[in-house]
């Protein structure tokens, strides 16, 4: 069995009898603390990956996307040259994980109770039952939402947005947030593009209006079209954390090492 992690917990839910603006205060006041607990807790994940010199991927997407399935030609393409795990979160079930670890790559369940996000504080236990020493690469696969999950930084050295071609090209316009704040942007099931509007000239403008030298992979995780440039990219980082290469760059500084 895998470990799995249920949540979240109380702390940092707001319950407070107030009114007008000083409800306001109290709870702009507790937004702030909580994502200052986060960050804290995010700061001592990334000082504990960087010293294993183990690359973190934290993969955000509609749901439906195709995450797991694009982690699961990911694994496919490196799992000869890299070690890999997998950090599954969800609101419930092991569904995926389940599919993550029946391929024999370990996987940690994280379910979130309701929460539609990751927390750092989660990621540090979901660690803690695997063997950094062990590992290359650990991908997180977050709750599937566009908006929750880019105020929360886990600690990762990548955030990286998967949409799929049938949700259409003009989600940047609608979700600017997340594709400003990833270092990569995948399209997933190009090989559905024939049964849907669906143009990537234009979807591709758009990302790079909002996040100049991000780089766009159009894939498909299903028939492996497209995969390798996806998976060069994840194994560039790889090394290049091995190297001592600084990951904390913009997207378009880190590009250079790839």
């Amino acid at each position: 069995m895998h470990p799995r992690l249920t949540g979240p917990p109380d702390e940092g839910v707001a319950r407070v009898p107030c009114e007008g603006r000083d409800a306001l205060m109290v709870r702009i006041d507790l937004e702030k603390s909580i994502l200052d607990r986060n960050d804290e807790a995010a700061r001592v994940n990334r000082v504990r990956f960087d010293e294993k010199h183990v690359l973190v991927l934290d993969l955000l997407s509609s749901p439906g996307s195709g995450k797991t399935s694009t982690i699961q030609a990911t694994i496919e393409a490196l799992r000869d040259r890299y070690r890999i795990a997998v950090i599954e979160g969800d609101i419930a079930s092991s569904v995926d994980a389940d599919k993550i670890k029946a391929g024999g790559t370990p996987a940690v369940q994280i379910n979130t109770g309701g929460l539609c996000h990751l927390e750092a504080q989660m990621i540090q236990r979901a660690v803690d039952a695997l063997d950094l020493d062990a590992l290359d690469l650990v991908i997180i696969e977050n709750v599937g939402n566009l908006v929750c999950p880019v105020d929360f930084y886990l600690g990762e050295h990548a955030k990286v947005m998967i949409l799929s071609v049938p949700e259409g090209d003009d989600k940047p316009l609608k979700y600017p947030g997340i594709f400003q704040a990833v270092r990569a942007v995948i399209v997933n099931k190009i090989d559905v593009k024939p049964y849907f509007t669906f143009d990537e000239p234009v979807f591709r403008d758009h990302v790079q209006q909002l996040n100049p030298g991000v780089p766009v992979f159009s894939l498909s995780a299903t028939s492996g079209e497209g995969v390798q440039a996806w998976t060069e990219w994840v194994a560039a980082r790889i090394e290049g954390l091995r190297r001592g290469v600084d990951l904390s760059e913009t997207p378009s500084a880190v590009g250079s090492i790839a």
